[in-house]
This record gives C-alpha cells, structure tokens and sequence, in this order.
C-alpha cells in the first residue's frame, strides 16, 4: 500500500491505502470537534467561518481560523518535502515513515490530551490535528498521483459525480466496455474512501466520548501497524518509478 508509486500503482492498493487512511481522517476529525470544538480537516469550513468572523469584528477568532489553515498547509509541506528528500535517495519505504511521523505525533498529541487543562490543551489539539491531517492528506496525493485524497470528502464526491455522469453516458454503448469499467473501478475507489471516512467519524465520536484521549493514542497504534512493515523496505523497486509531481494537488475541501 505505501510501496509502490503513481501509475505503478494498482487498483487494489488505492482502495486499501485510501479507506484505511480516509477511516482514520473520519475518526480523528470526529474525536477533535469532540476535544475542542473544530474540525481539523475541514478546511473549507475554517476558511468560510474566518471570513465570517472578519465581518463580525471577531478578530481573535478569525485568527484561530487563519492558525488551523497554517496548521493544515505546514503539514502538507513537511510531508512533500520528506517525500521528495526520500525520493533522491530511492527510499521506498519514504511513505511509511511520513504515516510513522503522523502516528508518533497524533500519540504525543494524546499523551497532552490526558495531561494538559482543558484551556491549554485546546489550541494544541486544534492546531496538532490539523497539521496532521495536512500531513496525511499530501502523503497520499503523492503517493497516488492526486487520485486518492482521505481527509477531506468535496473532492471524492465532486469526483462521484463526475464517474457516474461519464458512466450513464456510455452505459448502453457496446464498444465501450473497457471504458465502464474504468469507470465503475472509480466509482468503487471513491465510494470507498466516502464510506470509510464516514464510518471512521462515527467510530471516533463514539469512541472518543467513551475513552477520551486514550483513542487517539488507539489510532496512533493502528497507524504504526499500517506503516510499519513497509518501513522496513531500503530501497524502492526497480518496477515501480517515481510518481510525477502532480500539476494540481488542490482540490475543494
């Protein structure tokens, strides 16, 4: 799942890659409104409700949006630059350790979660989680080439409808087999990732109001099983070539 690269990469190892990490972007998203009222991968919502709070006056608010957007971008540069250092020096195993990054920082996280006063800790979660869901989301649109994004769902859906519409316009076309099925592979991956998110945020509702901080420190461990054996792998294989860097990696959150 965190090996292979780009258009080296199959179907199979999308959708695994992407439910299992957009799962973990649902659940972490969840428990963080739970800890401090914000979603740390909504990005959208963050940039509307700052430009809703500069109309208000709410200067001091709209600054905590503008942090949680800094937050987000910040973790999308550290794991690309990671991801291109690893890249020069043919080291496979550069994905798994960005995912190990985020497992290590979302247990440090949990650990101020328990220790922390609810006042200190808030900004800290806050700008913690957003940062690591920047990290995530940069992390699989390299390693996919832009076709998989977890921390987010506009994208997916926006690209749902764009399958489906092209799916209904050929579905009665006969020469067009290989092409549906194409398409309906696309549907799959992005229904995929969509239910996993979703089924992820209400796992970690749940489980957050139930275990408190101890539930990220859960995920962090689920994160380490995820990426763990591929980091373990020196050098990237000879059959899969690098991803190239994709010409636009932004997409609607």
């Amino acid at each position: 799942m965190l090996r292979q690269e780009g258009a080296g990469r199959s179907f199979a190892a999308d959708w695994k890659l992407g439910c299992s990490l957009a799962a973990v972007a649902g659940a972490v998203n969840a428990a963080g409104f739970f800890a401090v009222g914000y979603y740390s991968a909504n990005m959208t919502g963050n940039l509307s409700a700052l430009s809703t709070s500069v109309h208000d006056g709410a200067l001091a608010v709209a600054l905590s949006y503008a942090g949680l957007l800094a937050a987000f971008v910040s973790g999308a540069v550290v794991a690309t630059v990671l991801v291109n250092l690893g890249r020069r020096r043919n080291a496979a195993s550069i994905y798994a350790w960005d995912i190990l990054l985020e497992a290590a920082l979302l247990a440090l996280l949990g650990a101020f979660d328990l220790a922390l006063p609810a006042i200190e800790r808030q900004d800290t979660l806050a700008f913690g989680l957003s940062f690591l869901m920047g990290l995530q989301n940069a992390t699989v649109t390299r390693i996919s080439g832009a076709r998989v994004r977890t921390t987010h769902m506009t994208g997916m859906l926006t690209d749902v409808g764009i399958a489906l519409a092209d799916w209904l316009a050929i579905r009665g076309d006969p020469t067009a087999r290989e092409r549906r099925a194409q398409l309906a592979e696309r549907l799959r991956l992005h229904l995929g990732i969509v239910c996993a998110f979703a089924l992820g945020g209400i796992a970690g509702a749940f489980s957050y109001a139930r275990l408190g901080p101890t539930f990220l420190l859960g995920v962090a461990a689920l994160l380490v099983a995820l990426a763990l054996p591929t980091a373990k792998s020196p050098k990237r294989d000879a059959a899969s070539p690098p991803a190239p860097p994709a010409e636009n990696t932004t997409k609607p959150v």
